[in-house]
């Protein structure tokens, strides 16, 4: 195993570990960075939802649980890449992530992808470092 100077980070023991070859987040200094999420329960990787309303709920949920791992929280992100399988689901995804996420908003860049079975994706950073 190669050092790094970053670290891993993992739901824990109640959780299984990603499908694929990625942590659900790694830390490297201030920084959190974390994998695209999708809705889908990270136990049993049923969808989270039928609407994109819903998965985006699931999918900023399963944000929030991986930063939680992390020792960080929705507050303390400062970067957002949205994945959308549908561009005009835009303005449905916005009133949903403007309930869950609090001002001042982060940086965030919407985008539409092929999503291979969801709706949407989120990846993000965080800053848990001191305020600037």
């Amino acid at each position: 195993m190669t050092d790094r100077a970053w670290t891993p980070i993992t739901l824990g023991a109640d959780y299984p570990a990603p499908a694929g070859p990625y942590s659900p987040a790694v830390r490297a200094g201030d920084f959190i960075y974390v994998s695209g999420q999708v809705p889908r329960d990270p136990r049993t990787g049923e969808l989270l939802g039928a609407t994109v309303e819903e998965q985006s709920r699931g999918t900023l949920a399963n944000l929030e649980r991986v930063l939680k791992a992390a020792g960080a929280s929705l507050a303390d992100v400062i970067s957002v890449v949205v994945y959308l399988a549908d561009e005009d689901d835009w303005g449905a995804f916005n009133g949903v992530y403007r309930d869950v996420m609090k001002a001042p908003f982060p940086s965030r860049t919407v985008v539409g992808a092929g999503l291979r079975g969801v709706l949407v994706e989120i990846s993000a950073v965080a800053y848990v470092g001191q305020a600037a």
